[in-house]
Parts: structure tokens; sequence; C-alpha cells
């Protein structure tokens, strides 16, 4: 098998969650501890950093895996889903898997595959942590892909556990509170292991702090010990700068990122409170830690956190895809100048539309969509239910159509948002141009 045929071969015969949603979900670790031991173990010749969430995970994995780099450390970064290419899950030092590693593999372990019949994440896993000990990294900063509790990566014993934001999502398979939600994200939480929570919520902080106390582990709440503050947002140039103020010191930083997001305020302290909780296992300096969150984009290629794709008109993509999530990016989607707002939407068809629906306003122009998973809710039935919250405008078979159709309308000083869902980001990065 080529690598097209190799991952052609790995979607069809692997049961995906990304793509099938609810029956590719296992809950329990039975394969991966299989898997673990055929390959003998191999996260325990590394360093690991294992981080869960609701919402950001994905920025706050990609901003300590900058920082590591910047500190020099060969650092191996497991994210998903991916957003253009498969490879993005599995990096080194920002690099993605080489084709061939990825097809070598799946031909060399066809036999354990064809006996465990594991589900696409839990393949996909081991694949990255033996390729991470074959290739000697020194440090792999590890997210969650679902939950955390049984989740498939829950094998490691990390340096350090990290949990952002959490928020409603996967209920069916979570819990239906975000206390049991929170129960699930919890499970992380190892003996002995310090862990940061990125922000206090009231609701559900007291499940942390006894999940640590039973596990003995440190606990630190990050806003509780960073605050940071992002100055507005350059179009131009793509950038914000911020300042950051250590409480305990009364020591502040200041710095610049590519990461537009209102939101990465709270990424942002995560990882400073992350980076300053390792540092005598793993030293970084604080100018690590600046020059990390400045160059995240180039050194991991991070992608579609409020990424601006297009300047006239100003196109911007964001996969916030749940209640929290969403009223984020939302909120500063209303902030953002422009004469006319055009809006790119599609969901899945598990998700709780009822919640996110009513976020989304009313004076926008909507091209409804669907993205190219199976699990990709029908572009006229989301039409429909968005009716009923006065939202209004046109049913498109793909994303690349409702793309097109709104810039065709957009006018230069106009804004076109594409999200709703990570697969219609996805589509569009893959598949539209957008005029810089």
């Amino acid at each position: 098998m080529d690598y097209n045929q190799t991952i052609a071969f790995m979607y069809s015969q692997l049961p995906a969650y990304h793509r099938i949603g609810k029956a590719a979900y296992k809950n329990d670790l039975e394969n991966s501890l299989a898997l673990d031991k055929y390959f003998g173990h191999p996260h325990f010749k590394y360093k690991c950093i294992h981080v869960a969430g609701t919402n950001g995970k994905g920025s706050v994995s990609h901003m300590i895996a900058s920082v590591l780099q910047e500190a020099g450390y060969s650092t191996g970064l497991y994210t998903s889903p991916h957003l253009k290419d498969f490879r993005e899950r599995i990096r080194i030092d920002g690099r993605m898997i080489p084709k061939r590693e990825v097809t070598l593999f799946i031909r060399k372990h066809n036999a354990v595959i064809a006996s465990l019949k594991p589900s696409f994440f839990e393949m996909t896993v081991a694949l990255a942590f033996d390729y991470y000990a074959r290739a000697g990294v020194d440090i792999a900063v590890i997210e969650v892909g679902l939950g955390g509790r049984l989740d498939s990566t829950n094998i490691i014993s990390p340096e350090l556990s990290v949990i952002t934001n959490i928020g409603h999502d996967h209920a069916d398979l979570l819990g239906d509170t975000i206390l049991k939600i929170a129960g699930e994200k919890a499970g992380i939480i190892k003996p002995g292991v310090p862990v940061v929570v990125s922000e206090t919520q009231d609701e559900i902080s007291n499940v942390f702090i006894s999940a640590a106390q039973q596990k003995k582990s440190d606990i630190r709440f990050a806003d509780q010990e960073f605050e940071c503050r992002l100055d507005d947002l350059n179009y131009s140039k793509g950038k914000r700068k911020y300042s950051v103020l250590e409480k305990s010191t009364g020591c502040s930083f200041t710095g610049e990122t590519n990461l537009g997001g209102d939101y990465q305020a709270k990424n942002i302290q995560a990882v400073f409170q992350s980076i300053r909780m390792l540092q005598e296992i793993i030293p970084c300096s604080d100018m690590n830690i600046i020059n990390g969150i400045r160059r995240t984009v180039g050194n991991t290629g991070l992608m579609g956190r409020w990424q601006i794709v297009g300047r006239k008109p100003l196109v911007v993509c964001d996969t916030g895809h749940n209640l929290e999530g969403l009223s984020y990016v939302l909120s500063q989607l209303k902030s953002t100048a422009g004469e006319e707002l055009h809006i790119v939407i599609g969901f899945v068809d598990d998700k709780d539309r009822g919640s996110v629906l009513p976020l989304f306003p009313s004076e926008a122009d909507y091209f409804f969509t669907r993205a190219s998973v199976p699990r990709a809710l029908d572009e006229r039935v989301l039409m429909a239910e968005a009716l009923r919250w006065n939202l209004k405008g046109n049913a498109y078979p793909d994303v690349r159509s409702a793309v097109r159709s709104a810039l065709d309308v957009a006018s230069e000083n106009d804004v076109v948002f594409i999200g709703g869902s990570t697969f219609v980001v996805a589509d569009a990065l893959k598949n539209c141009k957008f005029e810089k």
C-alpha cells in the first residue's frame, strides 16, 4: 500500500469518531493497554505532558510544545482531529510524521491490527507513541482526544497534567451535566503528578481539587496565579500584543501572539502556569515562554483558531463548536468592524444546536452548509432549524460552494466568518482559495 491507500485503509477499517461519532467510541482502555504492551510501552522512553479540557486544549498543547522547542528540547506533539492532513496529529518539532512512517507502521503491524481491531484513534495513539520513542524525543505534549479518564492517551505517566476550560460537549458520552464531564476530565490526574487547571469555574473547581487531594497531587489554578490582558488584534498584521502579571511576584511580562482569539488570554495564563510547574524538571526561561507563544503557529503549525485567511473582505475561521467556545467566538465576531457580516456555518448531526444557534446574530447573512464527513448535518435541516431564531440565508451542499457564494456577495469592507464545526473549517482550509 502507498500512503493514500494506507489512509484509506485506516478510515475504512478502523472506526473513527470524527467521521461516524459515538459508534467509534470505546469506553475502556483494553485495546490501548494491549497495544501499549505490544509496542513495549514506548511512552516510558520520554517525558510527557498531558492536556485535557473541552475548550482550549489544542491551543495550550501547541503553545507548550512551542515553548519547549524554543528551550531546545526535541518535542513531540500529539493532537486531534486534523484539519488538512492526517499527519498534523503527530509532529516532532513542528514537522509532521513522514508519510513512509505511517505506511510502514500499518504494513508492519497489520497482524495486531487485525487481531485487536482497534479504533482509528487507538491506532493513531499507538503510532504516535511508538514514533516518538524511535525518534528519541525528549518530551511529548499529548492532547486528550475525548474526555480523559477513558481516553486512549490516558495510559501515560506524565510530568504534568493540564485541564483547560470545561464546557458542555459530548454529553452523550461523558455525562449530561458539567459536573459529570469535569469528573471525566479529572480522570487524567495521576498520583503525585502536579496538575494545572486553566480557570476557576465555581461549579466544578471542587471536582479537580478533590481528585488532586485523593491523588496527593499539587494543584494550581492558572487564573489565580497569572493574569493576561490582550491588546486589540492588528488585523493587517495578524498579531496581538499581550501583558501577563504573575500575581505572587508582581513580575509582568509582555509579548506578542499571532493567535488572535479573545479566548487565548486564558490559554496563555495556563501556559505560563504550566511552564512554571515544569521548570524544576524541564528548565525553561521566561524568554522561552515569550518566544514560544509568539512563534506558536510557525513552530507547530496550529491552524483554525481565529485564523485570518483573507483581508478584502476580512475572512476569519474558528473551530469553536460548543456553547462555551462559540460564546467567546461570537462575542468577538460581533465586535469585529465591518459593514456587513456573512456567516458560513455547519454542524455535526449529534451537536446540541438548540443551545448554540441562539448565540448567532440575526442581522448576518447565512450560508448553511455541510462538511465532508458522514456525521455532518444536512444543510437544509440546519437552515430550517436556524429560521426559528430568525437566522436567514441559503443552503449549500458543500463548504466550498458556500464559501465561494459568501465571497461573491461580500464587499471589501465586509466580514466573512467560517465555523460552527471543526470539519467546516477543515473543508474551507483544504478546498478554498482566499485573497490575502
